[in-house]
């Protein structure tokens, strides 16, 4: 199922696109052929369709109407960015944080559009509201200016029109925050509005009417307008300051390549103070990984310095049973995954029980496989006995969080959640699936590659899609990007 270009091939396919070489018939034709092979590959060997729930019930319910609804689009199918929005829209539709459909060649990034109005919007306390606009752009509103319609459309049906699946989850609190400077931008998607050419805002409680005109994108007009309206990590991801006479955790990445030996060693030479009566703040917005389980691992493992194994064993979560389903292709997967392992001498050397682990689940598959079975079941790690240890942390400890928060920042979440004098703050997190793993596949035009989580982690204490919340109290209402704001009121969940 994993089946990537060179890099050689995968450059000149960019070049290709972006010189035009192919026709927009080609195009429409490829994304017809790359939403059906979705559809079967996701219908053959995605968990879900063997998994009772409501996940599962969400699945069966999109996997064949999303593809008519689709396949009903491809029409308006031009160019390689049409093709990637397209697939975005039927994989978003399983509103499964595991299932995507993403770009072989350079996409629109977060910062993109083609014309935009002069100002941008971002999703505050429940509404789409004003939160920047450029200097000098004439009759636009006012910063803090609530949407009420636009093109007589009233702004729910407006925003969920032009950027639930295509942009994102508008089902999720994580989703409209990340996609609301979206909502005035046009984004070159050809299935949705541009810019809208009237619109009504509400100031204290008056209604105002503002033709809307699009103005030139001029370098650095949108990435100022994205980065004023939602909270973006600085340059350096991971970091220990002192902040109001207390360390500041700052964690922003669980990447590979945000440079963890270093920061690791950090938290080892500073465990004293974070374990001070002054108590710590542990920064995780914007906190998300390529992977969730090297992400998990680098969560626990930090977890695991501050507080140390011996106490946080026993408050982890237990790791749960695990369903697989028993298909031919999802067999193979495994087997060439082994292959892999057994053909590299320094995983043979270093990683011997994950390679027994993976030939035991290979020969699970045979078994079920076999005497007809459409599912198995692994069990998964108990829960650890208390191991009587004090807890070494002394002072309050706060964890702030935000929409970026996800993928094994939830699982990290998990334990910390569970540890004492630990309260979550911020604003919600992202959500995340219970089909889990991710497997990767290359779609027949080159274009696309289809990922899915091929496996159910079917006991999970946290519900399929559910985020992490702040209680009352603890939820933070004012501008996420006004830095010295946010660090104001943390100090305040101290006391100071």
């Amino acid at each position: 199922m994993s089946r990537f270009l060179p890099i050689a091939a995968s450059a000149a396919l960019a070049v290709a696109i972006s010189a035009g070489a192919v026709q927009a018939q080609d195009f429409r034709a490829l994304a017809r052929q790359d939403l059906q092979t979705a559809h079967d590959e996701l219908a053959a060997n995605h968990p879900a369709p063997a998994i009772p729930g409501e996940a599962s019930t969400s699945f069966r319910g999109w996997l064949d109407s999303g593809l008519q609804e689709s396949l009903g689009m491809v029409n308006r199918v031009n160019s390689g960015d049409s093709h990637a929005y397209l697939l975005r829209y039927y994989t978003g539709g399983f509103r499964d944080s595991n299932i995507s459909a993403t770009p072989t060649f350079e996409g629109v990034g977060p910062y993109f559009g083609i014309s935009w109005p002069g100002f941008t919007t971002g999703w505050r306390n429940g509404k789409y509201v004003v939160t920047y606009v450029k200097p000098g752009v004439r009759n636009a509103p006012q910063v803090g200016d609530v949407l009420v319609d636009c093109n007589t459309i009233p702004i729910e049906q407006f925003a969920r029109s032009k950027l639930d699946r295509w942009e994102g989850n508008l089902d999720t609190e994580a989703g409209r925050v990340t996609t609301a400077p979206y909502l005035m931008w046009n984004r070159n998607n050809p299935f949705t509005a541009g810019v809208p050419s009237l619109c009504n805002f509400e100031r204290r409680g008056r209604n105002r009417a503002i033709e809307i005109k699009p103005v030139p994108v001029a370098p650095g007009d949108l990435e100022a307008a994205y980065r004023a309206t939602v909270w973006m990590p600085s340059a350096t991801p991971l970091a220990i300051e002192t902040v109001n006479g207390r360390p500041w955790v700052n964690v922003h990445s669980f990447a590979d390549s945000a440079g963890w030996d270093a920061f690791n060693s950090q938290i080892e030479a500073q465990a004293a103070a974070l374990r001070g009566p002054q108590g710590f703040v542990l920064d995780l917005r914007g906190a998300a990984g390529s992977s969730i389980y090297t992400s998990t691992a680098r969560g626990y493992a930090l977890a695991n310095r501050i507080w140390t194994p011996e106490f946080t064993s026993s408050r982890q979560p237990a790791a749960g049973d695990i369903t697989y389903r028993a298909t031919q292709g999802n067999r193979d997967w495994y087997a060439a995954t082994l292959g892999r392992m057994e053909a590299d001498p320094r995983f043979v050397q270093e990683a011997g029980p994950v390679i027994e682990q993976t030939r035991a689940i290979v020969a699970a598959f045979d078994t079920a496989l076999a005497a007809g079975q459409s599912t198995f079941t692994v069990p998964g790690r108990a829960v650890a006995a208390d191991t009587g240890a004090s807890n070494p942390v002394q002072g309050p400890v706060v964890v702030l969080v935000d929409a970026g928060c996800s993928g094994g920042c939830l699982d990290t979440l998990d334990l910390l959640s569970k540890l004492p004098n630990v309260r979550i703050a911020g604003s919600t997190t992202a959500t995340d699936t219970i089909f889990i793993e991710p497997t990767i596949m290359r779609l027949p035009s080159n274009y696309s590659d289809l990922s899915y989580g091929h496996k159910a982690w079917t006991s999970r204490a946290r519900a399929n899609g559910q985020p992490y919340a702040p209680a009352q109290g603890l939820a933070y209402t004012g501008n996420p990007t006004d830095e010295a704001a946010v660090r104001t009121w943390v100090g305040t969940l101290f006391g100071g």
